[in-house]
């Protein structure tokens, strides 16, 4: 018996900016939260590849939790 297909939706407008604004809001946060430390911790965000290994452990782990879900799933 063949299963009937699922339909999956894609994002609309109004959730591609929803999500956009949820990171606009997510990196002024930061920025925020950065120009609160003290001088000391401030030279470590700034002056380290610290943004850059918070980039790659978090490609890492999203290419890795997109590959462990089976096909056709959507969460």
């Amino acid at each position: 018996m063949v299963e009937p297909r699922r339909v999956v939706r894609q994002a609309g407008w109004r959730e591609v900016l929803a999500v956009a604004g949820l990171v606009v809001a997510v990196v002024l946060g930061a920025a925020v939260l950065t120009s609160a430390l003290p001088t000391g911790l401030q030279e470590i965000v700034f002056h380290t590849p610290l943004a850059i290994a918070v980039l790659v452990v978090g490609t890492a782990w999203l290419l890795w939790h997109i590959s462990r879900r089976p096909p056709g799933t959507l969460e």
